[in-house]
């Protein structure tokens, strides 16, 4: 059964990963006509996004990344940016 969210429900939604990774908060949804055509994820602090990015806010995650909305957001690992911990620097 297909269950309907308002959008106001998703923002402050925790995101991770599929594989498991706290990935940030939903900060707002980006509407192109009447569909959701990506998510503005909010990097937080102790989150995936926060070590990869540095001083940046956060990103843009485009809606075909997201495999589901409940309580969280899973989205897809294709959507964290290329990070190495040993270089400290982001790809």
């Amino acid at each position: 059964m297909l269950k309907m969210k308002k959008l106001t429900e998703t923002y402050d939604m925790r995101v991770y990963t599929d594989t498991g990774d706290y990935f940030g908060d939903v900060e707002e949804s980006i509407l192109l006509q009447t569909k959701v055509f990506g998510w503005r994820v909010r990097a937080t602090k102790n989150s995936f996004l926060s070590k990869v990015l540095g001083s940046a806010k956060g990103v843009i995650v485009p809606h075909q990344l997201v495999k589901s909305i409940g309580d969280v957001m899973i989205i897809n690992k294709a959507a964290v940016p290329n990070y190495n911990p040993e270089e400290g620097e982001a790809e």
